[in-house]
Protein backbone atom coordinates (compact mmCIF):
# COMPACT_ATOMS: atom_id res chain seq x y z
CA UNK A 1 0.00 0.00 0.00
CA UNK A 2 1.13 3.98 -0.57
CA UNK A 3 3.00 5.20 2.24
CA UNK A 4 1.40 8.14 3.79
CA UNK A 5 2.35 10.97 6.01
CA UNK A 6 0.16 10.41 9.13
CA UNK A 7 1.59 12.74 11.96
CA UNK A 8 4.07 15.64 11.62
CA UNK A 9 6.11 16.68 14.68
CA UNK A 10 6.18 19.93 16.30
CA UNK A 11 7.61 19.28 19.57
CA UNK A 12 10.55 17.02 19.98
CA UNK A 13 9.86 15.70 23.67
CA UNK A 14 6.64 14.56 22.70
CA UNK A 15 8.36 12.70 19.60
CA UNK A 16 10.97 11.14 21.81
CA UNK A 17 8.08 10.14 24.13
CA UNK A 18 6.08 9.01 21.67
CA UNK A 19 9.17 6.70 19.42
CA UNK A 20 10.60 5.05 23.11
CA UNK A 21 14.03 4.20 23.28
CA UNK A 22 15.18 1.85 20.09
CA UNK A 23 11.77 2.37 19.10
CA UNK A 24 10.06 0.74 21.70
CA UNK A 25 7.27 2.52 22.54
CA UNK A 26 6.35 2.89 18.81
CA UNK A 27 6.52 -0.45 18.40
CA UNK A 28 4.39 -1.45 21.52
CA UNK A 29 1.46 0.81 20.16
CA UNK A 30 1.91 -0.31 16.63
CA UNK A 31 1.61 -4.15 18.39
CA UNK A 32 -1.62 -3.10 20.50
CA UNK A 33 -3.81 -1.23 16.83
CA UNK A 34 -2.05 -3.89 14.89
CA UNK A 35 -0.61 -1.18 13.07
CA UNK A 36 2.36 -0.62 11.01
CA UNK A 37 3.48 3.05 11.37
CA UNK A 38 7.05 4.02 11.25
CA UNK A 39 9.34 7.10 12.42
CA UNK A 40 11.64 9.22 10.32
CA UNK A 41 12.88 12.53 11.58
CA UNK A 42 9.58 14.89 12.29
CA UNK A 43 7.21 12.64 10.59
CA UNK A 44 5.07 9.11 10.99
CA UNK A 45 4.71 7.03 8.22
CA UNK A 46 2.12 4.59 7.58
CA UNK A 47 0.95 2.14 4.65
CA UNK A 48 -2.47 1.21 6.81
CA UNK A 49 -5.53 1.21 6.10
CA UNK A 50 -7.35 4.68 6.24
CA UNK A 51 -9.42 3.11 9.94
CA UNK A 52 -6.34 2.43 11.32
CA UNK A 53 -4.74 5.48 10.30
CA UNK A 54 -7.28 7.27 11.90
CA UNK A 55 -6.73 5.44 14.83
CA UNK A 56 -3.46 5.74 15.33
CA UNK A 57 -4.25 9.60 14.50
CA UNK A 58 -6.33 9.63 17.35
CA UNK A 59 -4.28 8.72 19.84
CA UNK A 60 -1.75 11.58 18.49
CA UNK A 61 -4.93 13.84 19.03
CA UNK A 62 -4.73 12.47 22.97
CA UNK A 63 -1.03 12.47 23.45
CA UNK A 64 -0.43 15.82 21.74
CA UNK A 65 -3.04 17.63 24.11
CA UNK A 66 -2.27 15.89 27.15
CA UNK A 67 1.55 17.22 26.35
CA UNK A 68 0.29 20.48 25.67
CA UNK A 69 -1.33 20.41 28.88
CA UNK A 70 2.55 18.84 30.66
CA UNK A 71 1.07 16.10 31.41
CA UNK A 72 2.59 12.94 31.72
CA UNK A 73 1.75 9.54 30.60
CA UNK A 74 2.94 6.35 31.14
CA UNK A 75 3.21 3.53 28.25
CA UNK A 76 0.28 1.83 30.43
CA UNK A 77 -1.55 5.10 29.90
CA UNK A 78 -1.09 4.50 26.28
CA UNK A 79 -2.14 0.79 26.25
CA UNK A 80 -5.21 2.05 27.80
CA UNK A 81 -6.16 5.27 25.81
CA UNK A 82 -5.49 2.84 22.67
CA UNK A 83 -8.70 0.26 24.07
CA UNK A 84 -10.79 3.21 24.80
CA UNK A 85 -10.57 4.61 21.58
CA UNK A 86 -10.61 1.25 19.95
CA UNK A 87 -13.77 0.67 21.84
CA UNK A 88 -16.45 3.90 20.46
CA UNK A 89 -19.28 4.92 18.32
CA UNK A 90 -18.03 8.52 18.73
CA UNK A 91 -13.90 9.08 18.77
CA UNK A 92 -14.11 12.74 18.62
CA UNK A 93 -16.29 12.14 21.72
CA UNK A 94 -13.67 10.29 23.59
CA UNK A 95 -10.90 12.58 22.82
CA UNK A 96 -12.39 14.69 24.64
CA UNK A 97 -13.27 12.88 27.76
CA UNK A 98 -9.61 11.19 28.04
CA UNK A 99 -8.16 14.31 27.76
CA UNK A 100 -10.23 16.12 30.46
CA UNK A 101 -9.82 12.77 32.46
CA UNK A 102 -6.14 13.33 32.66
CA UNK A 103 -6.48 17.20 33.07
CA UNK A 104 -9.12 16.75 36.10
CA UNK A 105 -7.50 13.51 37.97
CA UNK A 106 -9.92 12.16 40.71
CA UNK A 107 -7.71 12.14 43.90
CA UNK A 108 -8.85 9.32 46.57
CA UNK A 109 -6.26 9.80 48.98
CA UNK A 110 -3.05 10.40 50.31
CA UNK A 111 -1.27 7.06 51.58
CA UNK A 112 0.54 6.98 54.82
CA UNK A 113 3.90 8.18 53.26
CA UNK A 114 2.07 11.11 51.64
CA UNK A 115 1.67 9.51 48.00
CA UNK A 116 -1.78 10.45 45.93
CA UNK A 117 -3.92 7.15 44.86
CA UNK A 118 -6.26 8.94 41.70
CA UNK A 119 -8.57 7.28 39.52
CA UNK A 120 -6.44 5.78 37.07
CA UNK A 121 -8.57 5.17 34.03
CA UNK A 122 -12.07 6.31 32.77
CA UNK A 123 -13.58 3.04 34.05
CA UNK A 124 -12.23 3.65 37.57
CA UNK A 125 -13.46 7.16 37.44
CA UNK A 126 -16.79 5.42 36.28
CA UNK A 127 -16.26 3.15 39.65
CA UNK A 128 -16.22 6.03 41.70
CA UNK A 129 -18.77 8.31 40.56
CA UNK A 130 -20.88 5.04 41.19
CA UNK A 131 -19.39 4.54 44.58
CA UNK A 132 -20.98 7.79 45.21
CA UNK A 133 -24.37 7.39 43.77
CA UNK A 134 -24.99 3.95 45.01
CA UNK A 135 -25.57 2.08 48.87
CA UNK A 136 -24.95 -1.14 47.08
CA UNK A 137 -22.66 -1.32 44.24
CA UNK A 138 -21.71 -5.09 42.61
CA UNK A 139 -18.15 -4.82 40.75
CA UNK A 140 -17.22 -7.80 38.39
CA UNK A 141 -14.02 -8.09 36.13
CA UNK A 142 -10.96 -10.17 36.03
CA UNK A 143 -7.97 -9.59 38.70
CA UNK A 144 -5.78 -6.52 38.28
CA UNK A 145 -8.92 -4.21 37.49
CA UNK A 146 -8.25 -2.84 40.76
CA UNK A 147 -11.76 -4.12 42.17
CA UNK A 148 -11.18 -4.65 45.23
CA UNK A 149 -7.64 -2.19 46.07
CA UNK A 150 -10.02 0.87 45.00
CA UNK A 151 -12.87 -0.18 47.32
CA UNK A 152 -10.55 -0.13 49.61
CA UNK A 153 -9.23 2.95 49.56
CA UNK A 154 -12.64 4.78 48.55
CA UNK A 155 -13.35 3.21 53.00
CA UNK A 156 -10.12 4.51 53.74
CA UNK A 157 -11.05 8.25 52.62
CA UNK A 158 -14.61 7.77 54.17
CA UNK A 159 -13.11 7.20 57.47
CA UNK A 160 -10.42 9.66 57.17
CA UNK A 161 -13.23 12.36 56.34
CA UNK A 162 -14.95 10.77 59.33
CA UNK A 163 -17.96 9.92 57.18
CA UNK A 164 -18.11 6.60 58.32
CA UNK A 165 -17.29 4.57 62.00
CA UNK A 166 -16.29 1.27 60.59
CA UNK A 167 -14.82 -0.81 57.70
CA UNK A 168 -15.99 -4.02 57.07
CA UNK A 169 -14.26 -6.68 54.95
CA UNK A 170 -15.67 -9.56 54.83
CA UNK A 171 -14.96 -12.87 51.41
CA UNK A 172 -16.87 -16.65 51.60
CA UNK A 173 -13.76 -19.01 53.23
CA UNK A 174 -13.56 -21.02 49.86
CA UNK A 175 -10.33 -20.58 47.61
CA UNK A 176 -9.23 -22.32 44.51
CA UNK A 177 -8.08 -25.80 44.32
CA UNK A 178 -7.52 -25.39 48.28
CA UNK A 179 -10.15 -27.30 50.86
CA UNK A 180 -10.09 -24.92 54.56
CA UNK A 181 -10.63 -27.77 56.89
CA UNK A 182 -7.37 -29.31 55.92
CA UNK A 183 -5.72 -26.10 57.04
CA UNK A 184 -4.63 -25.38 60.52
CA UNK A 185 -6.26 -22.69 62.91
CA UNK A 186 -10.06 -21.41 63.52
CA UNK A 187 -12.00 -19.81 60.62
CA UNK A 188 -10.67 -16.41 60.67
CA UNK A 189 -7.10 -18.01 60.87
CA UNK A 190 -7.48 -20.38 57.18
CA UNK A 191 -9.08 -17.09 55.64
CA UNK A 192 -6.35 -14.45 56.68
CA UNK A 193 -4.06 -15.39 54.54
CA UNK A 194 -5.86 -14.87 51.25
CA UNK A 195 -6.20 -11.18 52.78
CA UNK A 196 -3.12 -10.58 52.15
CA UNK A 197 -3.70 -8.23 49.56
CA UNK A 198 -6.62 -6.43 51.28
CA UNK A 199 -3.71 -5.62 54.51
CA UNK A 200 -1.14 -4.84 51.94
CA UNK A 201 -3.48 -1.84 50.94
CA UNK A 202 -4.74 -0.76 54.05
CA UNK A 203 -1.31 -0.70 55.30
CA UNK A 204 -0.21 1.39 52.40
CA UNK A 205 -2.75 3.93 52.61
CA UNK A 206 -2.40 3.91 56.82
CA UNK A 207 0.09 2.60 57.44
CA UNK A 208 0.93 -0.93 59.60
CA UNK A 209 0.52 0.48 62.79
CA UNK A 210 -2.23 2.61 62.17
CA UNK A 211 -4.13 -0.66 60.45
CA UNK A 212 -3.05 -2.59 63.78
CA UNK A 213 -4.65 -0.03 66.41
CA UNK A 214 -7.93 0.23 64.03
CA UNK A 215 -8.00 -3.30 64.02
CA UNK A 216 -7.58 -3.57 67.79
CA UNK A 217 -10.15 -1.26 68.30
CA UNK A 218 -12.71 -2.74 66.00
CA UNK A 219 -12.80 0.04 63.94
CA UNK A 220 -11.10 -2.08 61.05
CA UNK A 221 -12.78 -5.56 60.92
CA UNK A 222 -11.56 -8.26 58.87
CA UNK A 223 -13.11 -11.49 58.96
CA UNK A 224 -15.07 -14.34 56.88
CA UNK A 225 -18.69 -14.34 55.69
CA UNK A 226 -19.65 -16.64 58.25
CA UNK A 227 -19.19 -13.88 60.94
CA UNK A 228 -21.70 -11.61 59.53
CA UNK A 229 -24.89 -13.32 59.94
CA UNK A 230 -27.10 -12.08 62.51
CA UNK A 231 -25.97 -8.26 62.66
CA UNK A 232 -26.86 -5.18 61.23
CA UNK A 233 -24.13 -3.18 59.81
CA UNK A 234 -24.61 0.45 60.52
CA UNK A 235 -21.94 3.73 59.11
CA UNK A 236 -20.08 1.41 57.83
CA UNK A 237 -18.50 0.71 54.06
CA UNK A 238 -18.91 -2.97 53.86
CA UNK A 239 -16.55 -4.36 50.62
CA UNK A 240 -17.26 -8.26 50.41
CA UNK A 241 -14.26 -9.72 48.29
CA UNK A 242 -14.17 -12.89 45.95
CA UNK A 243 -17.91 -12.77 46.27
CA UNK A 244 -18.41 -15.45 43.37
CA UNK A 245 -17.85 -17.94 45.65
CA UNK A 246 -21.05 -16.86 47.61
CA UNK A 247 -23.65 -19.27 47.51
CA UNK A 248 -27.31 -17.52 46.96
CA UNK A 249 -28.00 -18.09 50.56
CA UNK A 250 -24.77 -16.33 51.77
CA UNK A 251 -25.06 -13.21 49.60
CA UNK A 252 -28.85 -13.19 50.55
CA UNK A 253 -27.83 -13.07 54.05
CA UNK A 254 -24.66 -10.27 53.57
CA UNK A 255 -26.93 -7.89 51.43
CA UNK A 256 -29.35 -8.21 54.24
CA UNK A 257 -26.94 -7.04 56.81
CA UNK A 258 -27.18 -3.52 55.42
CA UNK A 259 -27.76 -0.65 58.29
CA UNK A 260 -28.29 3.01 58.01
CA UNK A 261 -25.75 5.19 56.61
CA UNK A 262 -23.84 2.34 55.28
CA UNK A 263 -22.59 1.18 51.28
CA UNK A 264 -21.98 -2.27 50.50
CA UNK A 265 -18.94 -2.74 47.92
CA UNK A 266 -19.23 -6.40 46.49
CA UNK A 267 -16.96 -7.38 43.91
CA UNK A 268 -15.45 -10.45 42.15
CA UNK A 269 -14.40 -12.37 39.21
CA UNK A 270 -17.36 -14.32 37.44
CA UNK A 271 -14.86 -16.39 35.16
CA UNK A 272 -13.02 -17.46 38.86
CA UNK A 273 -15.99 -19.41 40.26
CA UNK A 274 -14.43 -22.26 42.99
CA UNK A 275 -18.01 -23.38 44.28
CA UNK A 276 -18.99 -27.31 44.40
CA UNK A 277 -20.27 -28.63 41.46
CA UNK A 278 -23.98 -28.05 41.52
CA UNK A 279 -23.67 -24.90 43.30
CA UNK A 280 -24.68 -21.16 41.91
CA UNK A 281 -22.70 -18.40 42.44
CA UNK A 282 -24.71 -16.09 44.70
CA UNK A 283 -22.65 -13.22 42.84
CA UNK A 284 -24.17 -14.31 39.28
CA UNK A 285 -27.74 -14.56 40.72
CA UNK A 286 -27.78 -11.75 42.33
CA UNK A 287 -26.45 -9.17 39.41
CA UNK A 288 -29.38 -10.95 37.01
CA UNK A 289 -31.88 -10.82 40.52
CA UNK A 290 -30.82 -7.23 41.96
CA UNK A 291 -31.95 -4.73 38.57
CA UNK A 292 -33.66 -1.68 37.85
CA UNK A 293 -33.48 -1.31 41.92
CA UNK A 294 -32.63 2.29 43.05
CA UNK A 295 -29.47 2.09 45.05
CA UNK A 296 -28.28 -0.40 43.77
CA UNK A 297 -25.62 -0.18 40.94
CA UNK A 298 -23.54 -2.61 38.40
CA UNK A 299 -20.37 -2.37 36.84
CA UNK A 300 -18.18 -4.59 34.74
CA UNK A 301 -14.38 -4.25 34.04
CA UNK A 302 -13.10 -6.09 30.99
CA UNK A 303 -10.23 -7.33 30.44
CA UNK A 304 -9.20 -4.04 28.75
CA UNK A 305 -9.13 -2.41 32.28
CA UNK A 306 -6.29 -4.66 33.46
CA UNK A 307 -4.26 -2.61 34.99
CA UNK A 308 -1.08 -5.02 35.02
CA UNK A 309 1.43 -5.70 32.33
CA UNK A 310 -0.01 -5.38 28.79
CA UNK A 311 0.96 -9.20 28.24
CA UNK A 312 -2.04 -9.93 31.27
CA UNK A 313 -5.02 -8.70 29.18
CA UNK A 314 -3.68 -10.89 25.68
CA UNK A 315 -3.45 -13.72 28.38
CA UNK A 316 -6.95 -13.48 29.76
CA UNK A 317 -8.11 -12.97 25.70
CA UNK A 318 -6.73 -16.43 25.48
CA UNK A 319 -8.53 -18.21 28.32
CA UNK A 320 -11.31 -16.46 28.06
CA UNK A 321 -10.95 -17.87 24.00
CA UNK A 322 -10.36 -21.42 25.23
CA UNK A 323 -12.73 -21.39 27.53
CA UNK A 324 -15.79 -20.37 25.26
CA UNK A 325 -14.16 -23.18 22.63
CA UNK A 326 -14.82 -25.89 25.39
CA UNK A 327 -18.73 -24.87 25.92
Amino acid sequence: MEKRVIWNFNDLELEKRIIGPVNQTLNMINTELGANVYHIPNQLISTDNDELINLFVSLMKVVSGLSLSGIEFSDRDLVHIIQNLKNTDNIEQKINEIIEFYKKKILILHTADGKRIYAKTLMQKLYLDLLESSIILFVTGSAGTGKTYLAVAYAVSKLKKNEIKKIIITRPAVEAGEKLGFLPGDLKEKVDPYLVPIYDALNEFLGKETVDKLVEKGVIEIAPLAYMRGRTLDHAVIILDEAQNTTNNQMKMFITRLGFNSKMIITGDLSQIDLQKGLTSGLLEATRILKDIKGIEHLHFSKFDVMRHPLVTKVIEKYEEADNDSL
